[in-house]
């Protein structure tokens, strides 16, 4: 009876390229910009969208990151 012996394999794996990567994080960072704004300053004089909903949706995570809001 023989006994067979594989090689072992060794798997590489390969670099993605910025260009593949670069509009993903384009993407990304606007839009933690607007979840940003839309925490730390939508309210007041600075307001795009009218009323106290945003506000009321936002409140807790405001007080989580420090944002002053009272």
């Amino acid at each position: 009876m023989a006994q067979s012996t594989a090689a072992p394999t060794t798997q590489t794996l390969t670099p993605l390229p910025l260009r593949a990567i670069a509009p993903w994080a384009v993407f990304f960072g606007v839009l933690m910009l607007v979840l940003l704004y839309f925490v730390g300053a939508e309210q007041g004089a600075t307001a795009v969208v009218s009323g106290e909903g945003v506000h009321e949706w936002v409140h807790d995570a405001r007080h989580l990151l420090g944002f002053p809001c009272h």
